[in-house]
């Protein structure tokens, strides 16, 4: 998803969610040092701490999932985020794998999308027993099977939009990890996991260690170690809300609405002896050409209009198309001539109209000139171009085509 399509809230509203809680323990292991490292109190004391640092910064808005030893259901947490246009979730989990102990270390981030991998379905299924805790989970997701074509199909839809503002929160995380706490990233990867893929927000699931490895058992079980991740996470929202704020667009003041001009605006293509039909190649497919024939020139005319902007937009596309020397032109509306008039060329041609023509039948006021070899047959008088041109379109309507008006000056 495009940045510039998420915006911020007056606060950047961040759901904390620790995962776990109450009965539900999560991943768990029993040291002789340290004692019982238990998941739902590694997230619960990690979210604390991070809620309090984002609490401190009055630009946020933060909303726990639970603050107390207990077990929110999955459709509370999601509903809680959804309810209260969450700008981000942020869900904190502890990793494990099926050994007792093992050399397996380093945090992991994930956003919603189909697995990737075995290890990931791993990692799905583990998070997703809990669903079977709580009766309205069941209720909510009984007839979701993750093994489901349509069922993967259905959530990559829905959640593809938030996914590059997951991936870009979950990146910031492990690289806080990675380059702050010199702690082994296992990188962002992508799960079908249930407190994820109900958000409507970007959202991230973040494992912060094994706790079947020593090494990071210890670490997230002290007090500096838990400071640490939420240190690295409560960046991560930072850096991420900047580029948020920098890529959403003030809305853009509210433009004057465009008066018309005095005048109309027509584009003159050029001006040539020759004449060309309405589909000529010389006209570099360009509609809307009104003719004038003037002093024995033809002049072709692209567009008319009485705002600028038109005018303006009207003159580069017939500079796109080829006529580097367009000019505008302006007319006075409804101008009458001060001296001459308009009237309808018809024909041109060295032959002669035969007397049956279709010409001379509808027009019996026609009038004929001979030019240089050229016969020229014309048809009306009138003092406006308006004037001119309503006739033209009766004509065409008459099944006369390719009339051009000519400017006559006595």
């Amino acid at each position: 998803m495009g940045f510039n399509s998420l915006y911020s809230q007056k606060k950047f509203t961040v759901v904390l969610d620790a995962g776990h809680g109450g009965s539900d323990i999560g991943a768990n292991r029993y040291y002789s040092d340290i004692g019982s490292v238990q998941e739902k109190n590694v997230t619960l004391a990690i979210v604390l701490k991070l809620g309090r640092m984002l609490e401190k910064n009055k630009d946020y808005k933060v909303i726990y999932t639970r603050k107390i030893d207990e077990y929110p259901s999955l459709t509370y947490r999601t509903d809680l985020a959804n309810r209260n246009k969450a700008d981000l979730f942020i869900s904190v989990h502890v990793n494990s794998s099926p050994s007792t102990s093992s050399t397996t270390q380093g945090t992991e981030t994930f956003v919603q999308g189909p697995n990737q991998n075995k290890t990931n379905l791993e990692v799905a299924k583990a998070e997703n027993d809990v669903i079977f805790l709580d009766e309205k989970d069941k209720e909510n997701f009984a007839s979701y099977n993750p093994s489901s074509p349509e069922s993967l199909i259905a959530l990559k839809i829905q959640q593809s939009k938030y996914l590059e503002a997951s991936l870009t929160i979950g990146g910031m995380v492990e690289d806080n990890f990675v380059k702050k706490d010199k702690r082994m990233s296992r990188g962002v990867k992508q799960a079908n996991l249930h407190v994820l893929r109900m958000n409507a927000m970007p959202s991230v699931l973040i494992e912060t260690g094994f706790v079947n490895n020593a090494d990071d058992a210890h670490y997230i079980s002290t007090e500096e170690g838990q400071q640490a991740i939420a240190e690295s996470i409560y960046n991560a929202i930072v850096s991420y809300k900047k580029l948020v704020d920098r890529n959403v667009k003030e809305p853009e003041p509210e433009k004057p609405v465009e008066q018309p001009l005095k005048n109309d605006f027509r584009i003159l293509l050029m001006s040539t002896p020759a004449k060309y039909t309405e589909n000529d190649p010389a006209l570099k497919g360009l509609k809307y050409i009104l003719t004038i024939k003037e002093n024995g020139a033809y002049k072709y005319y692209y567009g008319t209009t009485n705002y600028a902007s038109i005018r303006d937009t009207n003159l580069k596309t017939a500079k796109d198309a080829g006529f580097r020397n367009a000019i505008a032109i302006s007319f006075v509306p409804n101008q009458s001539l001060a001296t001459g008039y308009y009237t309808l060329e018809i024909y041109s041609g060295k032959d002669k109209l035969e007397s049956k023509s279709l010409i001379l039948k509808s027009l019996p006021d026609i009038e004929r000139n001979k030019e240089n070899g050229v016969f020229y047959y014309t048809n009306g008088k009138y003092k406006t171009l308006e004037d001119a041109v309503k006739a033209q379109k009766e004509l065409e309507n008459k099944g006369i085509t390719n009339t051009v008006i000519e400017k006559r000056i006595k």
